[in-house]
C-alpha cells in the first residue's frame, strides 16, 4: 500500500538586508549627516585661524587658508594665561562638583523618592523651580554672601554653588526614578533585617548605577564650561579657570583672533578627551535608563 503525503508549500519569511533600507531611513540619515556637518563647521574655522599669522588674518580673512604654519598664537596663549594652572583649576573645580554633586542627589532624592518625608510633591517643586532660575538672579546674593563668609575669591565657594545648583536638577531628575522603584526589592531587604543606609549602599545603589554615571559625566561638562559665576567669584588669576582666561585675551578695543581661536582650541581638547574616554559609560547609562 502506498502512501502519498501531499507536500505544503512553505512560506519563506524574506530576510531584509539591514544595508537595503526604506527611503525614510536614509532620509533621516542624510539629515543627521547634514546636521552634523553643520554644527561642525565653527570648530573647523576655529582650528583653522588656530594656526593662521595676524597678517594672514588681517589680510585675508576668518575664511583664507594660511599662508604658513603659524604655531606663535598657541605659545602666546600658554604662557599668558599659565594655562597648567588654569587647567588644574578647572578640572578641580568640575570634578569636586561632579562627584559632590552626584552624592548629595542620591541622598537627596534617596530621603523624596523612597523615604516618607511629608510635602514630598512640593518638595520636588521647589528643585524644579530652582533648575529654571537664571544665574543673573543669583549672583549678587552669591556674591554678598561669599564676601561674608570669606570665600570669596577661592575655589571652594564656586564649587559649594555649582555643587548646589547641579544638585538641584540631579534631586529633581532621581527623586522621579526612585519614586517608581521596585517596592518588592526593598520589602525583601527590610525582611532580611536591612537599615536605610544598606538599602542605600546595596540595593538602591547599584540599581542606579548607570543613571550616577550619566549625572556625573554632565555636571563635570556642565561646570567645566560655567562662565558667569566663575568671573565674578574667582578675581585672581591663581584661581581662575578656563573659560574666564579665554576671556581674557579680549582686550577692551583690540582682540588678537588668532591666540583667541588657539586658546580655544587648547581649552577645548581636554573637555572633548573626557567625553571620548567616559563615551561608553555614557552610552550604557542612556541604554539602562532607556531599558527600565
Amino acid at each position: 500500500m502506498t502512501v502519498t503525503i501531499a507536500k505544503v508549500p512553505v512560506r519563506r519569511k524574506k530576510v531584509r538586508d539591514r544595508h537595503h533600507r526604506g527611503v525614510s531611513r536614509w532620509v533621516v540619515l542624510a539629515g543627521v549627516t547634514v546636521g552634523a556637518l553643520v554644527m561642525l563647521v565653527p570648530f573647523a574655522f576655529m582650528l583653522l585661524n588656530a594656526f593662521k599669522s595676524p597678517g594672514d588674518y588681517s589680510s585675508g580673512g576668518p575664511l583664507s587658508w594660511p599662508s604658513e604654519f603659524y604655531t606663535t598664537g598657541l605659545r602666546t596663549y600658554w604662557s599668558e594665561v599659565n594655562f597648567p594652572l588654569k587647567l588644574w583649576n578647572s578640572a578641580l573645580i568640575a570634578g569636586s562638583v561632579a562627584v559632590l554633586g552626584v552624592v548629595v542627589s542620591l541622598l537627596n532624592a534617596y530621603a523624596l523618592g523612597i523615604g516618607r518625608v511629608r510635602g514630598r510633591l512640593w518638595i520636588v517643586g521647589v528643585f524644579l523651580l530652582a533648575n529654571m532660575l537664571p544665574q543673573e538672579a543669583l549672583i549678587y546674593p552669591l556674591y554678598y554672601v561669599a564676601k561674608e563668609i570669606g570665600l570669596y575669591n577661592t575655589r571652594l565657594s564656586v564649587i559649594i554653588i555649582f555643587t548646589v545648583i547641579q544638585s538641584a536638577f540631579g534631586t529633581y531628575l532621581l527623586a522621579s526614578v526612585l519614586g517608581t522603584f521596585p517596592r518588592a526589592l526593598l520589602e525583601a531587604a527590610a525582611l532580611d533585617g536591612a537599615g536605610r543606609w544598606t538599602v542605600l549602599w546595596r540595593v538602591v545603589f547599584p540599581n542606579l548605577r548607570p543613571t550616577l554615571a550619566v549625572l556625573l559625566i554632565f555636571f563635570f561638562i556642565w561646570t567645566w564650561n560655567e562662565f558667569l559665576i566663575p568671573l565674578v567669584m574667582l578675581i585672581d588669576n591663581q584661581t581662575q579657570t578656563i573659560p574666564v582666561a579665554l576671556a581674557s585675551l579680549q582686550g577692551d578695543r583690540l582682540m588678537d583672533a588668532p591666540t583667541t581661536n588657539a586658546g580655544a582650541l587648547i581649552s577645548l581638547v581636554p573637555a572633548i578627551l573626557f567625553f571620548l574616554i567616559f563615551q561608553r559609560t555614557l552610552a550604557r547609562g542612556i541604554t539602562a535608563g532607556a531599558e527600565k
